[in-house]
Formats: structure tokens, C-alpha cells, sequence
């Protein structure tokens, strides 16, 4: 039996398992309710407690290292576990479990609005929703779906096609004072804001020979490209679903009728043995529908 007293610090284990599954501090600070300083502390004692660290650190840059991603897979396993055990033991309690993962911005600007409707229609399940850039294993981590964008090519998995996306650009009102770009061909002129999303597939589908624009801060969250935008920094390159709620609220405006198809899709995943599981099969039914109401606003123009 293995000696529970070198067992490291529990609250230290739990801010380092969130810190790895976002890569990110100030969001597993989030989830965890805490300072990005008190994640930092905790994780800092743990890798002096273990002899080694479990982060490259590039400024306020984070990036969990090989020995820490197996570490944090064990560890994520661990405390899965005790949950469970724990939720078994506690008196009343008669409810499906059901554990999405999902990639940041389709869980914060299209599901977590709607996912209350699931709820109303199926309180008898208890839904976990976890936001992760990372493709997270969905086998070892216990999640029962996973929304993904991408390909479709997901090895081992069951993989079913969502919907896809649509590109076209959007600016604030305030940009320039109002003087906002009246033709594609203006944008020459403009400050144009740069993502991982290239901006030269839209260029070529309105007959623009520019080039990719360089220089200037690369937004790799796409939630800081939008809120840019929003300030008026310039003109922002964004997909439908991360942009919508601005443009409702006029924060943002679309500019011009073209929009080009995403490459990428979104894609239901699941591991087999989890895809009969009555929750399962309830929120795929229930997404299913909600995406065939949202799906004319993908419209390329």
C-alpha cells in the first residue's frame, strides 16, 4: 500500500489539474474561484514538493510539460474518482451525470446560453461543462462528449458532423469615429486585427489582392480578438458563432454581405462505451435540434 502520507497537498493537486487541462492560470483560477496569484502559489509548491516542474513559463505564458501532462491525466483520473464515490454516498440523489468538453468558444458564446433549455427538458441529469483549446482524451478523463472543431478525423472515437461556420469581418460602430470601411477594397486602409484565422481566403473570395496582414498583436483567444474589436482597434476576421452576441447587441457590425465557409467543422464526439448512456443520447437529440433552428444563419450571404 502506497504511503498516504507523501501524498502531495489536495488543494495543490486540484489548481494544478485545472492549470493543465486550460494551460491557462487565470482561467483555472475561474473555475476553482480563486486568484491567478494563488494558483501560482499552489502550483509552485507542488513542483517543489515533486522535484521538478510541470510548466514552461514564457512570461504569463503557461505550457504544461510532457511529465506534467501525464501527471495531471492521473491525477484528473484521481479526483474524478473521489467525486464520484462521494456523489454515490450522498442521500437523495438520483441524477445521470453528463460531462461535455468542449473548445472555448463554442461552450461560452453558443452552448452555455442554450443549455438551460436541456436542463428544463431533463432535470434529472446533472451536466458538467468544461472549456478546453486542448484535445483533451476523452477515454482516460471521463467525458462523455466532446464538441470539436475540426476534420472529423477523431481515431477511436464515434464522430458525427454538427454544422459548420461561416467567416466575414465585423468592426464597432466607434472605429475611426464612425468612419467605417464602405467597400471590401477599403479595408486596404484599415487596421485589420490578426488571429490564428487567416484573413486571405475572404480576401480572394471578394477579388482583393492583399496580402495577409502582419505586425501588430497576434490573438490567439479569440474572446480578446472580439473584445478588441469591440474597443475599436480595428477591423476583426471572425466566425459567426464567436461573434453573434456582439453584433446583437450592436456592439459590433458586420460589414458587407460575403461570407466564406470555415475549413473547419463542428463535430460531435464520443468514446463507445459512453454513447449508449441515456444522458447521452438525450443531450445528442436535444443539440441536434437546437442546431437545425441556428443553422440558416450560416447562410454564405
Amino acid at each position: 500500500m502506497s504511503d498516504l502520507r507523501r501524498l502531495p497537498n489536495l488543494s495543490a493537486l486540484r489548481a494544478f489539474e485545472a492549470a493543465a487541462r486550460h494551460e491557462n492560470f487565470s482561467r483555472a483560477a475561474e473555475e476553482l474561484h480563486l486568484t491567478h496569484g494563488a494558483i501560482s502559489h499552489q502550483v509552485r509548491g507542488l513542483e517543489n514538493d515533486l522535484g521538478l516542474a510541470l510548466f514552461a513559463r514564457k512570461g504569463r505564458q503557461v505550457k504544461v510539460t510532457p511529465e506534467g501532462r501525464r501527471f495531471a491525466l492521473t491525477v484528473g483520473r484521481a479526483l474524478g474518482e473521489i467525486a464520484a464515490a462521494a456523489e454515490a454516498l450522498r442521500p437523495g440523489r438520483n441524477c445521470q451525470r453528463l460531462t461535455i468538453s468542449s473548445i472555448p468558444s463554442f461552450a461560452a458564446r453558443w452552448l452555455a446560453p442554450r443549455l438551460g433549455r436541456f436542463i428544463e427538458l431533463h432535470p434529472e441529469v446533472e451536466v458538467v461543462l468544461q472549456a478546453s483549446s486542448t484535445l483533451q482524451d476523452l477515454h482516460l478523463e471521463g467525458i462523455d462528449v466532446g464538441i470539436r472543431f475540426g476534420r472529423g478525423q477523431y481515431p477511436g472515437l464515434l464522430s458525427e458532423r454538427l454544422m459548420g461556420d461561416i467567416y466575414y469581418p465585423v468592426v464597432s460602430p466607434r472605429y475611426r469615429g464612425g468612419d467605417l470601411p464602405a467597400t471590401p477594397a477599403a479595408l486596404a486602409q484599415a487596421t485589420l486585427l490578426r488571429s490564428n484565422e487567416p484573413w486571405l481566403p475572404w480576401f480572394r473570395a471578394a477579388g482583393l489582392s492583399l496580402a495577409e496582414p502582419a505586425g501588430g498583436v497576434m490573438f490567439e483567444d479569440l474572446s480578446m480578438l472580439i473584445r478588441s474589436a469591440v474597443d475599436g482597434d480595428g477591423v476583426a476576421l471572425v466566425r459567426h458563432v464567436v461573434a453573434m452576441q456582439e453584433l446583437a447587441s450592436g456592439q459590433l457590425l458586420r460589414l458587407f454581405e460575403l461570407a466564406t465557409p470555415s475549413p473547419d467543422d463542428y463535430y460531435f464526439v464520443t468514446p463507445p462505451g459512453a454513447a449508449a448512456k441515456p444522458q447521452v443520447q438525450a443531450f445528442r437529440a436535444w443539440l441536434l435540434a437546437e442546431i437545425a433552428q441556428f443553422a440558416p444563419q450560416l447562410r454564405l450571404t
